[in-house]
Formats: C-alpha cells, sequence, structure tokens
C-alpha cells in the first residue's frame, strides 16, 4: 500500500515540483494551498502544471479544521506554506508573522492530536545572514551586519577590525543564524517549532534550508520571488534587471529539481531525524553573472543591468552552502547544473507571460526608507 503524503503549498513552485517527484515514486499526494493572488494570480485557479493525480485542498494553514481534514489518512507532512520576500516581509509584518509563524503553530498542533511518521519544513538560507568567512591569516569568523556608514560610502565588502577585506567560503549548518530580517526570523521560528514540537511528541522532523531555488514554475510577476524569477520577468518586458549593490553578492543557485529530491531523501532516509540540511548546488555565482546569463539565454544580450548602488534592507553580501552534511547523511547530489537548470528556465520562458512589479516593489521599499 503507498503511503500520502500532505504537502502544504503544495501548488506552488517548489511544492509542485516536489509532487511530481513523489508521485514518480509511488506516493499519493494531498496538497494545501490557499492560491494567493500574489502567486497564482486574480483568477486563483489550480494551476495547469499540477499534476492531475494531486488531491488539491484549497484553503489556508491557519483554518484549523481543514488542516485537521487535510491530515486524516496521512502518513508524512512537508510544511512549504509561507509567504516569502524579504524585503516585502519588513513592511508586510502582520501578514508575514501570521501566514508563518502562526500556520505553522496551527498545523503543528494539529499534528500534536494525528501524529505522522515525518514532518519536513522548509528553512531558508536568510536565517543565516551573512554567510562564512575567512580573515587573512585564515581563520574562519561568522560574517556580521555591514554597518550603515559603510554601505553609505558604497563600500560593499566586509571586513575586518584592521580594515581588511574578508572572504566568503562555504557557510555550513553550524553557523550560528543572524536574523537580519522579519522573513528570516519567520523560516527559523517554523524551522524551530517543528523541530521542538517532533521532539517532543516522538513526530520525527527534518528541516531543510533552502539556498537559492530557481526553475520553471515560478512566479514570475511575483516582485518578491527568486532573483533569476524577477530578472526573467524584466527581461521579458524589455526592462533592464534592476541589481542592488554593484551586482558582485555571491549566491548559491540551485535547481528546483535537486530540491525536490533532497525533499524526498529527508523522508525515506532514517537517520535525517531531528537533523537541519542545507539544501544548495555546492556552488556560488555572482548576482551580475546571472544577470547576463539570462539575458544572453533570452537574446537580450543589448539590454545591460541597471546597477543601482543601492543597499536594500535585509539584504547580505555573500552566503552559498556547504552541502557536505546532506551529501553524507541523506545521500543528496545535485544533479542539475547552473547551466542546464538556465537553459531548461529559458526554454519555458518562451511561452511564458510575465507582469514586472520589481519598479512599483522598488518603490514600496524606497518609500518606507528601506533602501540605502
Amino acid at each position: 500500500m503507498s503511503k500520502r503524503v500532505l504537502i502544504t503549498g503544495g501548488a506552488g513552485f517548489i511544492g509542485s515540483h516536489l509532487a511530481d517527484d513523489l508521485l514518480q515514486h509511488g506516493y499519493e499526494v494531498r496538497a494545501l494551498d490557499c492560491l494567493l493572488p500574489q502567486v497564482h494570480g486574480p483568477s486563483m485557479e489550480r494551476p495547469d502544471y499540477l499534476d492531475p493525480e494531486v488531491e488539491l485542498w484549497v484553503g489556508d494553514v491557519r483554518d484549523r479544521d481543514l488542516v485537521r481534514r487535510a491530515l486524516r489518512g496521512v502518513d508524512a507532512v512537508y510544511h512549504l506554506a509561507a509567504k516569502v520576500g524579504v524585503g516585502q516581509s519588513m513592511y508586510q509584518i502582520v501578514d508575514y508573522t501570521a501566514a508563518n509563524n502562526e500556520g505553522t503553530a496551527v498545523l503543528l498542533e494539529a499534528l500534536v492530536e494525528r501524529p505522522v511518521e515525518r514532518l519536513i519544513v522548509a528553512s531558508s538560507m536568510s536565517i543565516y545572514g551573512e554567510g562564512l568567512y575567512r580573515e587573512p591569516d585564515g581563520t574562519l569568523v561568522a560574517g556580521s551586519e555591514r554597518p550603515l556608514s559603510q554601505l553609505k560610502e558604497r563600500n560593499w565588502e566586509l571586513r575586518n577590525a584592521r580594515d581588511q577585506i574578508l572572504s566568503p567560503v562555504p557557510t555550513p549548518e553550524t553557523k550560528q543564524p543572524a536574523l537580519a530580517s522579519v522573513y528570516a526570523l519567520s523560516k527559523y521560528d517554523q524551522e524551530r517549532m517543528c523541530l521542538i514540537v517532533g521532539r517532543a511528541y516522538n513526530i520525527p522532523a527534518v528541516a531543510l534550508r533552502f539556498f537559492n531555488v530557481f526553475g520553471t514554475r515560478q512566479a514570475l510577476s511575483n516582485p518578491y520571488t527568486g532573483v533569476l524569477a524577477i530578472f526573467a520577468s524584466q527581461l521579458l518586458n524589455n526592462l533592464p534587471p534592476v541589481i542592488f549593490e554593484d551586482g558582485g553578492q555571491q549566491r548559491d543557485f540551485v535547481n528546483v529539481a535537486d530540491i525536490a529530491q533532497a525533499c524526498r531523501l529527508a523522508l525515506e532516509v532514517p537517520e535525517a531525524a531531528g537533523h537541519v540540511f542545507n539544501v544548495g548546488s555546492g556552488t556560488q555565482t555572482t548576482v551580475s553573472e546571472v544577470a547576463e546569463r539570462m539575458a544572453r539565454l533570452l537574446g537580450k544580450e543589448h539590454m545591460e543591468p541597471e546597477i543601482t548602488e543601492q543597499y536594500r534592507t535585509g539584504d547580505v553580501r555573500h552566503c552559498f552552502a556547504d552541502i557536505s552534511f546532506a551529501r553524507r547523511i541523506l545521500g543528496y547530489k545535485p544533479r542539475v547544473s547552473f547551466e542546464e537548470g538556465l537553459g531548461e528556465l529559458a526554454e519555458w520562458l518562451q511561452g511564458q507571460i510575465a507582469v514586472s512589479r520589481s519598479q512599483q516593489a522598488r518603490a514600496e521599499l524606497n518609500l518606507r526608507g528601506l533602501t540605502v
């Protein structure tokens, strides 16, 4: 008899890819999703890309009765439902806290009444703040928030007390969190709540810290989605990609198919229970390079990115993943290279219509003094 899995946020970008992977491996999939207009558009209809075999329940994860019903007959839960966006979280504070923190609390109270074999929660690399760095003498140090006075001088790199530039290195799970936005705080709360309650009530829980996820099905008209989708939306509308700071920020871009793989392994590997894992590609790329490659693939090489030389509250300079723990415990191995994933994304984009709202989002941040 196949196992039934509930995915909160299961009709979204990551959730739908995870559903595909689970169905291919013999699981039954139920999705609970509120079909948020910012992500799914105003029609709030079942997405065409969602496999017909997925049993979709439309509703909010904060609806106690609905969540209890959705858990009936379920063997495991993936908790992906969350509002996503560092910048937006800094002015929609109530919305982010309610959706992410309260939504998780409602789910956990329901799970206490009806435990499952495993709970996997989507966490985020944003909880690290700055990544791990190396001093010129080779000493490893946790990156700290850059002083506002330094940012106003457009001096972007992290420096030590002697004004020497620090070199970024892969960030492991052992780095202490440095929560620089309401979104990061809410993701850390989701992670901790699931692990704490899971331990207390003997519900094996796993937290996966996703790095910069990209791939097909991203919400192109959502200005708070991943940077690759935002750049694509701008280019498809013949607008230049907008880059904060100088574009030299380094990130770990991981394909959504590899995220789905890690999620399934977190369910199937017994030793995963109780642990936190980074899920990334294990490589790093600058934001400027991403913009240039995206423009080239879409035939928009002539469209030079707009470098704002502005700092956005909550942003960090460098953070990319050390995935050695996930490799060792989960057997996780990224399969889709950045080049291959970009090519697949560019092909998918040819048939998409995107409404660029990046200028509106930027204006919201400027209006509230959230850029420097």
